[in-house]
C-alpha cells in the first residue's frame, strides 16, 4: 500500500489570525524603521553570539573525531563577531547595510547578464535586474542614512508581505492519500 504526498495550500482560521498579526507587526516596524533597525542587529548579535557559544560548547563533543579545534575557533569567532555586533550597534548596522547594498547590485547584474542568455524570462529579467541595480546604487551612495533605516524596513517589509500571504492564501501542508 503506498500513500501520495501532496502539498497543498490551505488558509485556515488559524492563518488569517496570525496573518493579520504579521500585517499589524509590519506597519508598526514599517512605523518607525530606525529602531527596527537596532532591534534587527541586536536580534542578531545576540544569536551571533548564543550561536557561537553552543558551538564552542559543542566543539568539546567532537574532541575525538579530529574536528575539536575548527569547531571551536568558529564558534569562538562568533562569539566575538556577536559581542561587537552588541557592543557597536551602529558599526553592524552599516557592514550589514553595505552587505546588503552590494547584493541588491550584484542580483541585479546577474539578472541582466542572464536575461541575454535566456529567452523565456527575459522580460522579467530585463525588468528586475535594473530595479535592482538601481536599489544597490542607492543604497550604497547614501550609505549613512540607508545604514538606519534599510534593515527595519527590510524587515517591514518582509513581515507584511509574510501576513498578507497567510492571510490570502493560507500556508502549504501535506496532504497523504492511500492507495
Amino acid at each position: 500500500m503506498m500513500a501520495d504526498i501532496n502539498l497543498v495550500r490551505k488558509r485556515t482560521v488559524t492563518d488569517v489570525i496570525l496573518g493579520v498579526l504579521l500585517v499589524v507587526v509590519g506597519l508598526v516596524i514599517l512605523g518607525d524603521v530606525v529602531i527596527a533597525t537596532v532591534v534587527t542587529v541586536r536580534f542578531l548579535g545576540w544569536f551571533t553570539l548564543i550561536g557561537g557559544i553552543v558551538e564552542f560548547i559543542g566543539a568539546f563533543a567532537r574532541m575525538r573525531s579530529g574536528h575539536f579545534w575548527s569547531t571551536a575557533l568558529g564558534g569562538a569567532l562568533l562569539v566575538v563577531l556577536g559581542l561587537l555586533m552588541l557592543r557597536n550597534t551602529a558599526t553592524a548596522a552599516l557592514a550589514l547595510t553595505v552587505v546588503a547594498g552590494a547584493l541588491f547590485l550584484v542580483s541585479g547584474l546577474v539578472r541582466v547578464a542572464v536575461s541575454f542568455s535566456d529567452p523565456e524570462p527575459r522580460w522579467v529579467l530585463l525588468f528586475s535586474g535594473p530595479l535592482s541595480i538601481a536599489l544597490g546604487l542607492i543604497v550604497l551612495f547614501n550609505i549613512v542614512p540607508a545604514t538606519f533605516t534599510l534593515l527595519g524596513a527590510l524587515v517591514g517589509v518582509q513581515a507584511l508581505i509574510e501576513g498578507i500571504t497567510l492571510v490570502l492564501l493560507g500556508r502549504l501542508r501535506v496532504v497523504e492519500r492511500s492507495s
